[in-house]
């Protein structure tokens, strides 16, 4: 049997440990999210589905760390933030535009989360939301919150022996607040449930009640105890808190303790963006999910996690990655969606099968709803779309192009979902994430400047294409492109020095789409003038 992707080799490991399974994947709303927090979510939303294919019951959950203090006054935050570090996100103010606490528009995770739910409605996620904050203050820790209190000395010893580092003399494994709010310099002086007893730097004291969840446990303690009351049997994470002596590693010990099996361990590898390092909502090297979703197809952006293992490395940008992601998962439709999925295999290799169902698998969970059929809009590259969109200001104008070409059966009916990817292109090619490289801007007049370093009989060589051009029946960039290519060979000329010459003539520049599908959809004689134009010079 061939396990199909690894979404499903996955799901059929967690069978094996029975019918019931809960997927977590969880979040601290410290900043603005970006498409790298897309990787863990995805990730297991996408297990839950293989879950569901098995005929497993599966619950996917998304946890909200809100009970997590401000850690620092970050970057995109006002100085006057500095009063409220060591305070949970949920009872923090929302930041104004100018980064300014602002009472009025609610809280700080909230502020953060919600356009980041939005998104996950547009790419066909619909987890459960748990509340940390809200979970501690309805008694959900309560349980683990005594258990790790009864044990101090046997949790301290298991963090030093796992993670190798020293905890000092007044460590405790759980974080109360004081009066204001704050968990900063706030050390536990007793014990007796559900108190924790406290006093400050300089001297106020005061307890907190654990029933309520006023506090919250240190990471280490949180995370396990969040697998075992809300019964987590997969939870994606970061390959940080994978590594020996990590996070998940102290996990496991708390997790036994607090009676729950462990969670199955899936490390995932970061997302960065090309040239500039893995993405941080802290640091600003960003691209947010809603900002990316009105520029990218949801099924493309689906495709780039699902396209890969979790412990393989991703790389993105708005650019040529962004195109070659586009033109693969095209290219993988119309492998196995146009083509007979019931031919013979038997002359394919082990690994060409691998390849070839791990393809089909990424495209399925690559679709917005599970089992859903591929939508025909994919026949239109997106490479070429965003190449006619330059130069069709009229979406109608667009779709008649499509129709002329045989991309589309009929102009006046497109797609909802062709609708929609016309749509996303404009606003790509109106963003400051548009490359230049794939800019189009037709000349209306040639600068002679430009044509001096070629070292070929230029005038002949444009007399003789025009004639050519000048007698084809059909406009269409198969016949666009042979009589480019017969001409230059003819002449003995170098065929990409005559195309450099061409996208100078037409782009003023040496490289451009393909010039055969560019010129088919501009005017012949428009086209033709402009040529003759540079033989003039």
């Amino acid at each position: 049997m061939i396990i199909i992707h690894w979404a499903d080799s996955i799901a059929q490991k967690l069978s094996y440990r029975g019918k019931k399974h809960v997927i977590a994947a969880g979040i601290t709303p410290s900043g603005e999210f970006h498409i790298g927090h897309l990787r863990e979510i995805l990730t297991g939303e996408m297990i839950h589905r293989a879950c569901l294919k098995l005929g497993l019951d599966s619950e996917f959950v998304f946890v909200v760390d809100s009970a997590d203090p401000l850690r620092k006054v970050y970057s995109f935050l006002d100085p006057e933030y500095e009063k409220y570090v060591g305070h949970q996100l949920a009872m923090i103010p929302a930041p104004d535009k100018y980064g300014k606490p602002d009472s009025t528009a609610g809280s700080y995770s909230d502020y953060f989360l919600n356009p980041f739910l939005e998104a996950l409605k547009n790419i066909g996620v619909k987890p459960k939301i748990i509340d940390n904050y809200q979970s501690y203050s309805e008694g959900k820790f309560s349980e683990a919150c005594k258990i790790v209190c009864e044990h101090v000395e046997d949790i301290k010893t298991i963090i030093e022996t796992i993670s190798g580092r020293e905890l000092s003399a007044d460590w405790f494994p759980y974080n109360p607040i004081d009066e204001n709010g704050c968990m900063d310099g706030l050390v536990v002086t007793g014990y007796n449930w559900p108190f924790v007893y406290w006093k400050d730097s300089i001297g106020n004291s005061g307890k907190n009640n654990l029933k309520n969840g006023e506090g919250k446990l240190p990471w280490r303690l949180d995370w396990p105890a969040k697998w075992s009351w809300i019964g987590v049997t997969c939870e994606p994470f970061g390959k940080d808190h994978g590594t020996s002596g990590g996070s998940y590693s102290t996990g496991r010990k708390f997790s036994e303790m607090f009676g729950h099996e462990p969670p199955f361990p899936l490390a995932y590898e970061w997302i960065s963006i090309k040239g500039q390092g893995a993405m941080s909502s802290s640091s600003g090297v960003t691209i947010g999910p809603m900002e990316v979703l009105e520029l990218v197809p949801s099924e493309i952006l689906r495709y780039l996690v699902a396209r890969s293992k979790p412990a393989k490395h991703i790389e993105f940008n708005t650019g040529d990655i962004l195109l070659n992601l586009a033109d693969e998962y095209e290219r993988v439709c119309a492998s196995f969606y146009e083509k007979n999925l019931l031919e013979s295999e038997e002359n394919l290799t082990k690994r060409q099968k691998v390849l070839r169902h791990e393809a089909i698998g990424s495209v399925e969970y690559s679709q917005i709803n599970l089992d859903s059929e591929i939508d025909p809009s994919y026949k239109v590259p997106f490479r070429h779309l965003s190449m006619i969109a330059q130069i069709r200001s009229n979406d109608e104008d667009v779709f008649f192009a499509l129709e002329k070409s045989g991309y589309i059966k009929s102009a006046k009916s497109p797609s909802k979902k062709l609708i929609e990817k016309l749509s996303k292109i404009r606003c790509w090619i109106n963003s400051s994430h548009f490359p230049e490289n794939l800019k189009i801007q037709i000349n209306e007049r040639v600068d002679n400047k430009i044509l001096v370093n070629f070292n070929f009989p230029i005038n002949e060589f444009i007399q003789n294409l025009v004639i050519k051009f000048k007698n084809l029946d059909t406009w269409e960039s198969d016949y666009i492109g042979s009589c480019i290519i017969n001409t230059a060979k003819e002449m003995d000329l170098n065929v990409p020095d005559v195309f450099r010459l061409l996208y100078l003539i037409i782009l003023g520049k040496v490289s451009g789409p393909k010039l055969a599908r560019l010129l088919q959809e501009l005017d012949k004689d428009k086209i033709l003038t402009l040529i003759l134009s540079a033989k003039n010079n």
